[in-house]
């Protein structure tokens, strides 16, 4: 067998490795871990760096179109990637590739938060009044996904809770890098991480995501 077959038939066997979670879940991060650890990052650069995410988003504007799509070849490029996908599109996944995600939960008192944040930020209006109503459809989707995941066979999942990155990164670092099977630099990965970047705080410390 030539060399470049060799390495195109070990490409198209690897698995895209999929960040994923609720919106302002700790998505971007991850995706910033992956790529200081050494995992080449499947993103376009069309969504800028602003002041809800200073160090980026990560985002490739195709993924956000999935729904509508009927041609997802594309997506033969992101294998042995690290690519972002909210919890929201992951069964829009073609079935065609095997996947390794990465699902981030986060205090949803967080989320809601850091979500209305945000929207204050572009100018739009917010409804503090709706936000419990939001959690328990928060807890719903959730709970449906990650059922979901479960039962598909082509995914392969590691649950990362956001609060436990931002407090031991080394730990979670080497269990990404040990569920993803690649000789990932740890030390960097959790070098990736910025303590000061965990803003919208729960008050009292809880964890309302929900962990399988």
């Amino acid at each position: 067998m030539k060399l470049f077959e060799f390495f195109r038939r070990e490409s198209q066997s690897l698995p895209v490795i999929v960040v994923s979670g609720l919106p302002r879940s700790g998505t971007s991060m991850l995706m910033k871990m992956l790529e200081a650890g050494g995992v080449e990052v499947f993103t376009d650069g069309f969504r800028q760096a602003d002041e809800d995410n200073p160090r980026g988003y990560f985002e490739l504007e195709k993924v956000k179109n999935l729904q509508k799509q009927t041609d997802r070849s594309w997506m033969r490029a992101a294998r042995g990637k690290a690519v972002k996908v909210i919890s929201q599109l992951l069964p829009e996944l073609p079935p065609e590739h095997t996947y390794k995600v990465l699902f981030i939960n986060r205090n949803l008192h967080e989320v809601i938060a850091s979500q209305n944040k945000m929207l204050l930020h572009r100018g739009e209006k917010i409804d503090p009044a709706s936000d419990e109503r939001m959690c328990g459809l928060f807890e719903k989707h959730l709970e449906k996904t990650k059922a979901w995941l479960e039962s598909s066979k082509h995914f392969e999942v590691l649950e990362l809770q956001y609060s436990q990155v931002i407090a031991n990164p080394v730990l979670e670092a080497r269990r990404i890098r040990e569920f993803l099977g690649q000789n990932l630099d740890a030390d960097k990965m959790a070098g990736a991480v910025e303590a000061s970047l965990y803003r919208n705080r729960a008050k009292n410390g809880d964890t309302l995501g929900i962990v399988s």
